[in-house]
């Protein structure tokens, strides 16, 4: 079902994400809000920031967003999806994956004309204050101008079939999104495979007795 029904909504959510990512300390580097779901780059200053910040705009817009609309219970069911991200390259990708999606979903012919995107920001320097750019996001050259004129071309290029997949693939499967060395580094650190399993892979017999 829906959950943004007309801008008020969008703007409200924009706002519920402002306040709670200063609070918890979530940096903010890329967003799209569609009409059932929202994408959002973000880097947590600590461990759980993340959790706590998706909380806390569930317990805002929530309650504003079935205040307003006379309803009652969750807009979201279980727990969001994501997955860590490492190295310039996909770190940019993601940006692309993420300020695409009005694209792909023919609402709009370029991400320049959806409003509810942080593409305006990134790509023209429109301002925005939820906004904090990443480092990969500012290695693309020194001066400004030259920078969003180098993220504008990023976009000349519609990311492939196979670079979406895997993105989506690293979502569901809440895994690390990078190279290789990126990847061994979080299986050391987490003690858990971080790449992606690949569909339909048999299952480990177990013993149960």
């Amino acid at each position: 079902m829906p959950c943004f029904i007309d801008d008020v909504d969008r703007q409200r959510y924009l706002t519920a994400l402002r306040e709670t990512s200063q609070r918890y300390r979530c940096a903010i580097h890329a967003y799209v809000l569609m009409t059932n779901h929202v994408h959002l780059l973000v880097t947590p200053e600590s461990a759980g920031a993340l959790s706590r910040l998706m909380q806390g705009i569930g317990r805002i817009y929530v309650a504003e967003y079935n205040a307003r609309h006379r309803r009652t219970g969750t807009l979201w069911e279980g727990r969001f999806k994501s997955c860590l991200v490492g190295g310039a390259r996909y770190v940019l990708a993601c940006h692309r994956y993420i300020e695409m999606n009005p694209v792909r979903a023919a609402m709009v012919a370029h991400p320049s004309g959806f409003r509810w995107s942080s593409h305006a920001a990134n790509a023209f320097g429109h301002d925005d204050p939820l906004l904090h750019s990443h480092p990969a996001y500012r290695t693309l050259a020194a001066d400004h101008d030259e920078r969003r004129s180098a993220y504008r071309k990023l976009f000349d290029e519609v990311l492939g079939t196979e670079e979406i997949g895997e993105i989506r693939a690293y979502i569901q499967q809440q895994r690390a999104l990078g190279n290789d060395r990126f990847r061994a580094m979080v299986e050391a650190k987490l003690g858990r495979c971080a790449a992606v399993r690949p569909a339909h892979r048999p299952r480990t017999p177990k013993v149960i007795g």
